[in-house]
């Protein structure tokens, strides 16, 4: 068996848990929130077979979209001086960060 992490981001939550779910997969989801944009997004968890690994990565890869979103940052001076305004950058975002690992056991009590 395996654990599956995946983290997401928010525009495609509601698209990820509901292929997850039509294809059987019980997730458990919750809100998190990081990341180069500290950006909220959500991490589901669920526990597979190993051969079912590639159908719930399938899956994420279609669901998951990548976008590019334009990043407007101040770059703060030292000395307490205000800050410069770097011009804005067009930064690749999405997709699914999906964290496989080795389980034991699952009890349900």
């Amino acid at each position: 068996m395996k654990l599956i992490f995946a983290v997401v981001q928010s525009k495609d939550v509601e698209s990820c848990a509901d292929a997850l779910t039509a294809a059987g997969f019980v997730c458990t989801r919750f809100a998190t929130q990081g990341g180069f944009l500290d950006s909220d997004n959500c991490t589901f968890m669920t526990a597979v077979d190993d051969e079912q690994v590639e159908q719930v990565l399938d899956i994420l890869r279609r669901r998951a979209k990548r976008r590019v979103e334009m990043l407007e940052a101040a770059q703060p001076l030292s000395g307490g001086l205000a800050p410069v305004i770097a011009p804005p950058l067009d930064v690749e975002v999405g997709g699914a960060a999906v964290f496989v690992l080795p389980l034991d056991r699952v009890e349900k009590l």
